[in-house]
């Protein structure tokens, strides 16, 4: 069995077999920015500088051990998956406030 048919998605667009290296830190940083737009859009509140500062130094903390998954297992295309149901939640939810808005208006 060849490894390049067990990589995922992502871990075969940055060519982790071809170039380790390279292909690792982007998918790294891949995994990193979709947590962020999932954290975001889901679990994201208020806070002060230093409480975020500290979310997101765990997080990237986190996202390394995900980076290792990643290569073999669905982790970023969850993530994507992830990012696009929160997004259209986000979309429906600010249309329903919208409507209820005018509904109030009229």
């Amino acid at each position: 069995m060849d490894i390049t048919e067990r990589l995922t998605f992502f871990a075969a667009l940055f060519k982790v077999n071809e170039n380790p290296k390279l292909g690792m830190w982007l998918l790294y940083i891949t995994i990193i920015l979709l947590c962020v737009v999932v954290y975001k859009l889901g679990f994201a509140r208020k806070l002060p500088m230093l409480k975020n500062v500290v979310i997101y130094a765990f997080l990237a903390l986190g996202c390394t051990i995900l980076t290792f998954f990643a290569v073999f297992l669905p982790i970023a295309e969850g993530l994507v998956v992830a990012a696009l149901i929160l997004i259209i939640y986000k979309i429906r939810l600010h249309q329903e406030k919208k409507q209820q808005s005018q509904g109030n208006e009229v």
